[in-house]
């Protein structure tokens, strides 16, 4: 099952262990989790308010539209 997990950062978390600097991903990108491969690069002119997915070449795609209509469901209440 797949999942989409918001992640907000543009950058890795920098951690002193002993004297050693760790640089742990915090963009979700990298292909060496839990290490930053410096994939936060490609975040880089992202709209704030808007979301992404990244396919596995690399490419940004925009979500436009979570739930597209017409989707009883998932569409919000109409208040007059």
């Amino acid at each position: 099952m797949a999942r989409l997990i918001r992640h907000d950062a543009v950058g890795p978390a920098v951690i002193d262990v002993d004297g050693k600097i760790l640089e742990i991903c915090q963009c979700g990108l990298s292909q060496t989790k839990p290490f930053c491969d410096l994939s936060h690069k490609k975040v880089q002119g992202e709209e704030a308010g808007k979301l992404y997915v990244y396919a596995e070449t690399g490419e940004r795609i925009p979500i436009t539209d979570m739930f597209p209509q017409p989707h009883k469901k998932f569409a919000p209440p109409v208040y007059d």
